[in-house]
């Protein structure tokens, strides 16, 4: 499929874009290359293959939310580039 100025024009209008004359060469180059690769869709047979809701059959397997403490507070306090004794500091956001 090619698409002429006129078509051009009429999509931008739906889009509510405004292409200057100078982007129109370019613009339609590259929605030719778009349509061509789409085109190249309509080749593949499809014939006997079910429409897909999800890509993959897996089920999520839910684990209990239980919370579990698996870094001692020295540990993280360790990591920090600002402490005290017993926090991590942060700088105020907030005035």
């Amino acid at each position: 499929m090619k698409i002429d100025k006129e078509s051009l024009k009429k999509i931008a209008h739906l889009a509510r874009l405004e292409i200057k004359p100078e982007e129109e060469e370019g613009i339609l180059k590259s929605m030719d290359s778009v349509l061509t690769w789409m085109e190249q869709l309509d080749e593949v047979d499809t014939d006997g293959v079910e429409p897909l809701t999800h890509i993959l059959s897996e089920v999520n397997n839910w684990r209990e939310d239980v919370g579990v403490n698996t870094m001692t507070r020295e540990d993280a306090l360790a990591n920090a580039p600002a402490k005290n004794a017993s926090y991590i500091m942060v700088p105020k956001v907030i005035e």
